[in-house]
């Protein structure tokens, strides 16, 4: 990273805040917790790289997001990435103690969205745990919001063929149902 001291601390500050937030969102993405790891310091690379032209530090947590998703959405598009199958370690964070059977209900639809192709998983990642809208789903993704609109709704459709009735009401209320 190019600058002085002080953006070197600045820089620092927003990384430490924001590192493992970004890695969560990662995992969500690959559902591996080592490419997760790459895909963060990708992100965090191309920020520390253009940190002295960032004019708007409110931005800064779309711009990480935005170059997350298109490293992995182009980490997918690499032939040797196709051919390996990950198996991610279980999460290091401190998952909520809401019993048994709503930790089985978040492992099985984390499953099902690892089965989704890339673009509708990295669509509702944004959409739904980032809470983005479509047109910021759109900017991250650098597609058109019509193309978010059909990727949320294929990947939902998707999401509900894949768990069925195995989670009643997990998915009501979202995309319209």
């Amino acid at each position: 990273m190019r600058g002085d001291a002080e953006e070197r601390r600045q820089f620092g500050e927003y990384f430490a805040a924001r590192r493992d937030a970004v890695r969560r969102t990662a995992y969500l993405l690959c559902g591996d917790w080592h490419w997760a790891e790459d895909l963060t310091q990708v992100a965090f690379i191309r920020l520390a790289d253009g940190w002295s032209r960032v004019r708007d530090r409110q931005a800064l947590d779309a711009f990480v997001r935005t170059c997350l998703v298109r490293a992995y959405l182009s980490e997918t598009r690499r032939l040797w990435r196709r051919r390996e199958r990950p198996y991610g370690d279980p999460p290091e964070a401190v998952v909520p103690d809401d019993g048994p059977e709503a930790l089985a209900q978040r492992e099985l639809f984390a499953r099902a969205l690892r089965r989704l192709p890339p673009r509708q998983r990295a669509t509702l990642v944004c959409r739904y745990y980032q809470e983005l809208d479509v047109a910021e789903t759109a900017a991250a993704l650098g597609c058109s919001v019509g193309t978010v609109k059909s990727q949320t709704a294929r990947g939902l459709a998707a999401l509900r063929e894949l768990l069925g009735d195995e989670l009643p009401g997990a998915l009501s209320g979202v995309g319209g149902r």
